[in-house]
């Protein structure tokens, strides 16, 4: 399916916008008056203080940061000059990765989690990138050697982001997830759901603590198959990668919605699933990381590996009848395999999850993060 080109929008003057915008981050808003006015001679001057980016300016180094991968340019972006940069899961110097291979800018579909406290800012998108093709669903290996052997073409990629800011407003730290999606998953793919972007009313604001307590919340529910560990809403629905892999509508109405995944019987309700037994597989989840809460819109983002050896088969799940089905080899042929991820939660002021925004990428089993 061909997307639109968004190459044109990301201009010199888009461009400069958003570095004009950076101007103040990291910098006192103050004046100094001249040293004689304010001490005598002999006394030292007084460093000026440092003031952390604020929500707006973080959004708008997250904007700067986007721009310059396009533009194929790390000068462009606010770096810092020992920045670190990991891109699914391998050590790369800014430049190399989507910064070669960027094809347009980000889509309507965006999603900024800046975190004032933590000086840290998430990011979830839709662009393009030149790659070789996907190889088709149940390639065989020739088939997928063929194809990552092919020539690149202009293709669309959900992007995750995390940036890590030093005192001085610059990234110190980048960490890209970058995942291929496929034509049927697109649907869900064009605009966010209207409930991820809206503004919680001041007054019901949550602290960013919480915020992050309730993220953090998710991975020993999902790790332990126990969904009265963390913090459903009865409306909850999952997106992974475009595709709804958990929602309250039943199962005949979400049958027919494009980019639904295939359900059995076992529950598809974000706390019902999990207690189903559905994602036994998962033996663990590591190098998790809940690095961004934004009180204005109740938004959390982490980071997290998954690991599954998929040798515990077989096992049985629960139905939605309270019959048990055993999941077995045959039924769920999967080798070992590794899934690094980002989920963006909604939280609303109720305390409760929402919205789901994930994404992930598949990769050989064991490999190390790239943060070791």
């Amino acid at each position: 399916m061909s997307m639109p080109n968004y190459r044109n929008l990301v201009t010199a003057t888009a461009l400069t916008s958003a570095l004009l915008a950076l101007s103040g981050c990291g910098q006192s808003t103050e004046t100094a008056a001249p040293a004689a006015a304010t001490a005598p001679a002999s006394a030292p001057a007084a460093a000026a203080p440092v003031v952390a980016c604020d929500r707006q300016c973080l959004i708008a180094a997250t904007d700067a940061y986007v721009a310059a991968i396009v533009a194929h340019d790390p000068s462009q972006a606010p770096l810092a000059a020992n920045a670190v940069f990991v891109e699914n899961v391998t050590k790369k110097q800014p430049g190399e990765g989507l910064w070669q291979s960027a094809a347009s800018a980000p889509t309507p579909f965006a999603i900024h989690v800046p975190d004032e406290i933590n000086q840290s800012a998430g990011y979830l998108a839709m662009m393009t990138r030149m790659a070789p093709p996907q190889a088709p669903q149940g390639a065989t290996p020739e088939q997928i050697a063929a194809t990552a052997a092919a020539a690149p073409i202009e293709q669309p990629v959900m992007v995750a982001f995390r940036l890590k800011f030093d005192a001085e407003g610059k990234i110190a730290e980048v960490e890209h997830l970058l995942t291929s999606v496929r034509e049927a998953q697109l649907v869900n793919l064009q605009t966010l759901r209207p409930g991820i972007l809206a503004e919680i009313p001041a007054a019901e604001r949550l602290p960013h603590e919480r915020l992050i307590d309730i993220g953090v919340s998710y991975y020993p529910a999902l790790d332990d198959n126990d969904s009265d560990l963390t913090f459903f809403a009865p409306d909850c629905e999952r997106h992974e990668n475009g595709m709804i892999t958990a929602s309250a509508v039943p199962l005949p109405s979400a049958a027919a919605i494009p980019g639904t995944a295939p359900t059995p019987a076992t529950a598809r309700d974000c706390y019902g699933q999990i207690e189903s037994g559905t994602f036994q597989y998962i033996d663990r989840i590591e190098n998790r990381r809940v690095f961004a809460a934004d009180p204005v819109t109740g938004l959390v983002m982490g980071l997290s590996h998954f690991r599954h050896p998929m040798d515990n088969l077989p096992y049985n799940v629960t139905n939605t009848d309270g019959t048990t089905a055993e999941r077995t080899a045959a039924s769920f042929p999967f080798a070992p395999f590794d899934l690094p991820a980002a989920h963006i939660f909604k939280v609303g002021p109720d305390g409760l999850m929402h919205e789901i925004e994930a994404m992930g990428f598949t990769t050989d089993y064991n490999v190390p993060t790239g943060w070791e």
